[in-house]
């Protein structure tokens, strides 16, 4: 499989880069300026471009089989999703190439609130409000493409390095918590259960979760 990678210079965006080689796949990472390509295997192709160009996302798309969409903007540049995320759909649209995109938990449902958010939460950390509430917008706009065949994953509540397990419960648009009330996943296992996806869709124009 052709995979373009935006936003593989990140942290889940490597590692869906790394998955992804390991399963034989052929890879290329996105990056705004190629100068920045450090680290990465010789396999992996490099591409120039950047998410909010239509014009770009249609170059580097061409001939693909799926683009994975895991950028994540600087704080204080949250609003850059939401115009990063039409760029890619506008691009993408007609193309017949397939996004699968890492977006946030925030919008999920809580277990037992009655369909109250994560977001909803007022412990919820001021902190990463800014991005939670761009990754709610992000959903929305994939939600109301009806041309481009996407698919949407949140992580558990807690994403962190970690290790690759291969172990982990899928769900849909509900937090996923363990008996003690957690909700976690690596960044490593989330880019298992993005590759999996990508391999055996099962959730096209859907969201899904995952987590342990």
């Amino acid at each position: 499989m052709r995979i373009t990678v935006f936003g593989a210079t990140g942290n889940v965006g490597r590692r869906v880069v790394t998955e992804a080689l390991g399963r034989g796949h052929e890879v290329t990472a996105v990056l705004r300026d190629s100068a920045k390509a450090h680290g990465f295997p010789p396999t992996v192709a490099i591409a120039e471009g950047d998410a909010r160009d239509p014009k770009a996302v249609a170059r580097i798309a061409d001939g693909q089989d799926l683009v994975v969409a895991a950028t994540r903007p600087a704080p204080g540049s949250e609003h850059e999703l939401p115009a990063a995320t039409r760029g890619l759909l506008t691009g993408l649209a007609g193309t017949g190439v397939r996004v699968l995109a890492v977006g946030g938990a925030g919008s999920l449902t809580v277990p037992g609130t009655g369909g109250a958010t994560v977001l909803d939460d007022p412990a919820f950390p001021d902190a990463i409000r800014a991005i939670a509430l761009a990754c709610g917008e992000q959903l929305d706009l994939y939600r109301a493409e009806a041309e481009v065949d996407w698919t949407y994953l949140s992580p558990a509540a807690l994403l962190e390095p970690g290790e690759r397990t291969g172990r982990f419960r899928l769900g849909r648009d509900e937090l996923l918590v363990d008996a003690d009330g957690a909700s976690a996943i690596s960044m490593e296992d989330l880019a298992v259960a993005l590759l999996d996806e990508a391999e055996r869709p099962t959730h096209r124009r859907l969201r899904f979760t995952a987590a342990y």
